[in-house]
């Protein structure tokens, strides 16, 4: 179902249950789950996790400072959550629309933008791979951040998803995606944790099981919440080749806002597609 937003706590839509990952979890590998693990008690959680201002500092002004460089104006939040990327563009001055997948992240992201600057963020309930079904017009750049995108289980759905992004942006439009360095993961290299993106003191999100089809996370939080997470454990260079086939001329990637090297195992990667035919062609 993919709608605009209405924030009535009181709907149906955003009553407040439990994860449910049935019988096995481990064979829980659908790209449509997601909508089933962002409910309840986890997401009046993930603010928690985030930690909205040890992440601003983390992060600093790269993200503007990416978009800003490009001239881009309207930007497309596609991956909102509870609207920490959202607050931090409407504080840049972009024309900002937010999406996401789970209502219920929605409702949280519209209340953090009201007590976060006075915020009012348009927020828009839509699936990925419908994108443009439901959201109008074009944009100079959309973000996938958050490790997002690893909610997508098949690669039928990875390219519907980015050709779906790819036809959202104007000629001369950016996206801007991230991933967990799962390589690192899946080689043995890293124990999973982040330090950038998940600054939450009071939280831990580990690994609970690994492998080229699933990684599983577990987050507990410091009253003894437990909540799971399955992601498709992506690969840097596989998404990279993704973002070509679909069309982007240029792909530069980042480790933790820095360019990548290689005595570092970075967190996360992002990676910087620009659609422009003009742009020389990336690595």
């Amino acid at each position: 179902m993919s709608k605009d937003v209405q924030v009535d706590s009181t709907s149906e839509f955003f009553r407040v249950h439990e994860q449910e990952f049935g019988d096995d979890p481990l064979a829980v590998r659908q790209s449509d789950h997601y909508a089933q693990e962002y409910v309840g008690g986890i997401v009046d959680k993930w603010d928690d996790l985030i930690d909205w201002p040890r992440r601003a500092e983390g992060e600093g002004r790269f993200f503007v400072d990416q978009l800003k460089s490009r001239g881009a104006q309207r930007v497309l939040d596609a991956a909102t959550g509870t609207g920490f990327h959202s607050v931090q563009l409407l504080e840049a001055g972009f024309d900002t629309v937010s999406v996401d997948g789970s209502p219920q992240m929605l409702a949280k992201a519209f209340r953090n933008g009201l007590q976060h600057g006075g915020h009012l963020l348009r927020v828009v309930n839509a699936d990925w791979r419908q994108l443009n079904r439901d959201v109008h017009g074009e944009f100079d750049a959309v973000i996938c951040l958050g490790n997002s995108f690893t909610h997508l289980f098949s690669e039928h759905d990875r390219r519907k998803a980015l050709a779906e992004f790819y036809a959202m942006l104007k000629h001369d439009g950016v996206l801007i995606i991230d991933q967990r360095n799962y390589d690192a993961l899946l080689d043995g290299k890293t124990t999973g944790k982040s330090t950038y993106y998940y600054c939450g003191e009071q939280v831990d999100a580990v690994p609970d099981h690994v492998d080229e089809g699933l990684a599983r996370y577990k987050y507990t939080f410091d009253d003894g919440g437990e909540y799971y997470l399955n992601m498709y454990p992506l690969r840097r260079d596989y998404l990279r080749g993704l973002l070509r086939d679909v069309g982007f001329q240029r792909i530069d990637t980042y480790g933790d806002f820095q360019e990548t090297a290689t005595e570092h195992e970075p967190d996360f990667y992002i990676h910087v597609a620009e659609k422009s035919y003009l742009a020389e062609l990336g690595d």
